[in-house]
């Protein structure tokens, strides 16, 4: 049986897959499109060596920040992962806060017909023209569910959406519902982490602290040497743009902490609102400590 564990950042995701691991001998796959890219361990909350070396991982850090991975492909290499791991006995333990890369294992990805390029281009297009409020308008009509569900500032998934529904003559969100799920049902169990939230924000606060002693400026720096573009899905990141800032010189650190925190709380409230709306017959697990949660794992989902 395939373990999912879901949830916003700081929640105590990772500690749950590892003992479940140890305790389960089993693997752990990332769901987390961040942790995907190299170069950023600390400031994505990547695996230490100490956990790595407790547990197998798969798809942490196997990306170039210079490459840019969709879920489709996520999804592709997710799936190997777990036809190997099968083959050689063992059981997996999927987890992250990306609940799109949940969705595409559990429900699939639509099949959608090919979007010309000239499309996609004047989609773009009109966005950077108009602006996001603006486009969202435009999209509601066309794919109410898209515009509802896509986050605020996420311009690639806005653009697809609007050239697919104005392609096509039918919504993403409907191509989507027409899926098979890679994964049967009953090959797998679900669980999402939701603590309470002035606890997870402080969490949160106390995290990102613990990043810049642990060296997530240094790795903002070697990231900002390379000369990325920065609309790459790595230099995304949250915090990297505020942290970035600061390595530049065009703020403090300690504005540059406040900042990076306020954005890492945002962060949260979403991630917690997707689950919440999108996965509502997972099984919760609402505690804060490492030893209750595990306590409420072993209750909730009769490991």
């Amino acid at each position: 049986m395939i373990t999912l564990i879901a949830g916003p950042t700081a929640s105590g995701k990772s500690a749950l897959a590892l003992r479940l691991a140890k305790e389960a001998g089993a693997e752990i796959i990332n769901a987390d499109s961040m942790q995907i890219y190299d170069g950023l361990r600390v400031l994505t909350a990547g695996p230490p060596p100490e956990e790595t070396a407790q547990a197998p991982h798969h798809l942490f850090g196997v990306v170039d920040a210079a490459q840019s991975w969709s879920v489709g492909r996520w999804l592709e290499a997710a799936l190997e992962t777990l036809s190997d791991i099968e083959a050689r006995g063992r059981t997996a333990v999927v987890v992250g806060g990306t609940g799109l890369y949940f969705r595409a294992l559990t429900q699939g990805l639509a099949d959608v017909p090919p979007v010309p390029e000239a499309a996609r281009d004047a989609a773009g297009q009109h966005f950077d023209t108009i602006g996001e409020a603006a486009f969202r308008e435009l999209l509601r009509p066309l794919d109410p569910e898209a515009e509802t569900r896509i986050e605020s500032g996420d311009r690639q998934r806005l653009v697809r959406a609007y050239a697919v529904a104005s392609s096509t003559g039918r919504a993403l969100s409907d191509w989507q519902a027409d899926t098979v799920p890679p994964i049967s049902p009953d090959a797998w169990r679900g669980v999402v982490l939701e603590p309470d939230r002035e606890a997870l924000y402080a969490r949160c606060d106390l995290r990102l602290g613990k990043m810049i002693k642990d060296g997530a400026l240094d790795e903002v720096r070697a990231m900002e040497a390379r000369g990325l573009d920065p609309a790459l899905p790595a230099l995304k990141a949250v915090g990297y743009r505020e942290l970035a800032a600061h390595v530049r010189g065009e703020i403090s650190l300690s504005d540059a902490l406040a900042a990076a925190q306020m954005e890492t709380r945002r962060y949260a409230k979403r991630q917690l609102t997707w689950f919440r709306n999108q996965t509502p017959d997972w099984i919760r697990i609402d505690a804060v400590t490492q030893n209750d949660q595990w306590g409420q794992f072993i209750a909730r989902m009769g490991a």
